[in-house]
């Protein structure tokens, strides 16, 4: 994979060549404040510029939104899609991956904000994007955070998205009662008054099952998606807790959504043998648990053996987790 880190940085509107190579390419998306996304196409699915002819635009376009410590470097993902027929996008959000150096260079913390509905901004911009290529469904396609983003998103934002598919979601803390009552209680208070106190980090160790440097079967950029990942800092953690309290509560999504997680979890903060067959970041339980409260029309299916990230599962559960969103996607009424 070219390196990441010093890729050329995409034009406001222009679309380039992105780090993935010839079959994808990326703009960037200005937003308010002085802030950037970066919105990838997979090119053999999407039309050009002009928008093509009606015939060549895939009715359903799919829009992948990452995690936290992450981006877009599934190109297994995006061809799989567009097999079937449909068009793939993915987007970096503000502060990951194609987006971090902007957001760095203004001053602010990898991947972070302290606010999670800014990212509706983001998504908003990258939706808007996909609508105007011509495509008449739009389905997000949302991973761990970006799993919790884009319901809040899509609720707040009626009609924007036809479909959410959210692959291990993050929608409640993976932590002890004490985490998830009292300290929450805590953080609400002390990211009010030192938003940038860090109060956590990731686990390496999942990163580094995945990462082919260290035995695993994926490349990606340790720039963009280091094992450690960044400092969570208390305004981000409060934000992250309100929308988990959000969703607890009940969302009121009237589209179809569905739900996939591994069918087991594993130990978060030490190394084990089994780190890329359960989600070894999140408690199935809890997305489980939080699934139906997301809206009227949930279906939630199990992938065994399935990683935290389900796409980047080893064989078979990998192949079964795509089947699965491609079927789903496939079986939707058509409007």
């Amino acid at each position: 994979m070219p390196d990441a880190s010093t890729a050329p940085h995409p034009e406001p509107g222009a679309w380039r060549e992105d780090v993935l190579g010839p079959d994808f390419e990326a703009r960037t998306l200005p937003l308010p404040d002085g802030a950037e996304a970066v919105l990838v196409r997979h090119v053999p699915s999407t039309p050009g510029d002009d928008g093509g002819s009606p015939g060549a635009v895939a009715r359903t376009a799919v829009l992948s939104v990452h995690g936290f410590v992450d981006y877009f470097f599934h190109p297994h993902v995006a061809r799989a899609v567009a097999a079937r027929g449909h068009a793939f996008y993915a987007v970096d959000l503000r502060g990951h991956g194609r987006a971090l150096a902007a957001h760095v260079a203004g001053g602010r913390d990898p991947n972070l904000v302290d606010d999670l509905t800014l990212y509706a901004q983001d998504l908003d911009a990258a939706a808007a994007v996909v609508r105007a290529a011509g495509h008449e469904r739009l389905v997000v396609l949302g991973h761990s955070t970006g799993g919790l983003v884009a319901p809040l998103w899509a609720n707040a934002r009626p009609g924007r998205a036809d479909a959410l598919v959210l692959n291990s979601p993050w929608l409640e803390l993976n932590e002890s009662w004490l985490m998830r009552g009292p300290a929450t209680w805590a953080i609400d208070v002390v990211g009010r008054v030192a938003p940038r106190l860090v109060v956590g980090s990731v686990g390496e160790h999942y990163g580094a099952a995945l990462h082919h440097e260290t035995g695993g079967e994926w490349d990606y950029d340790l720039a963009w998606k280091p094992h450690a990942g960044f400092p969570a800092r208390a305004g981000w953690l409060r934000s992250v807790r309100r929308a988990h309290h959000r969703v607890a509560r009940g969302l009121d999504l009237t589209i179809p959504v569905l739900v996939l997680a591994s069918d087991r979890s594993g130990p978060a903060r030490s190394w084990h043998d089994e780190l890329v067959t359960t989600d070894s970041v999140l408690d199935v339980a809890h997305i489980r648990d939080r699934a139906p409260r997301l809206g009227s029309d949930v279906t939630v299916r199990t992938v065994a053996g399935g990683a935290h990230d389900l796409a980047l599962s080893p064989r078979p559960a990998r192949d079964a987790y795509l089947a699965a969103v491609l079927d789903w996607i496939e079986a939707l009424p058509h409007s």
